[in-house]
Parts: C-alpha cells; structure tokens; sequence
C-alpha cells in the first residue's frame, strides 16, 4: 500500500511539472486566469478533480 501511494505521488508530480517544463508561457497564463476566479468556480474546479480522481480509482480498482 506504501509503495502504491507513493509511486502515485511521484506521478502526480511528473505529470504536474510537464506543463511548466514544456510551456512555461502556458503555464503562466493558466494561473493568470485562474487569479481573475472567484473563490466559487476554484471550489467547483477542486471538487470536480477530486470526484474525477476518486471515480478512476474505483475504476481502476
């Protein structure tokens, strides 16, 4: 279970610094527009991730 969670976490950060490796201009953009959000449409954007995530482990799983 350690391995597995851990192995996740090393992914998550993989595919998380591809976006600022490949594109930083990109990148930079995305949170420029992200600043401009009010607090309601970043929650629905955290919940949505969340049950996104939780939906492909039950898949997965």
């Amino acid at each position: 279970m350690g391995d597995a969670l851990l192995g996740a976490l090393a992914l998550m950060l993989v595919f998380e610094g591809l976006l600022p490796l490949i594109n930083p201009r990109g990148w930079r953009s995305v949170f420029e527009r992200v600043l401009q959000m009010n607090d309601g449409q970043i929650r629905f954007i955290g919940l949505f991730s969340v049950g996104l995530g939780l939906l492909l482990l039950l898949i997965w799983r």
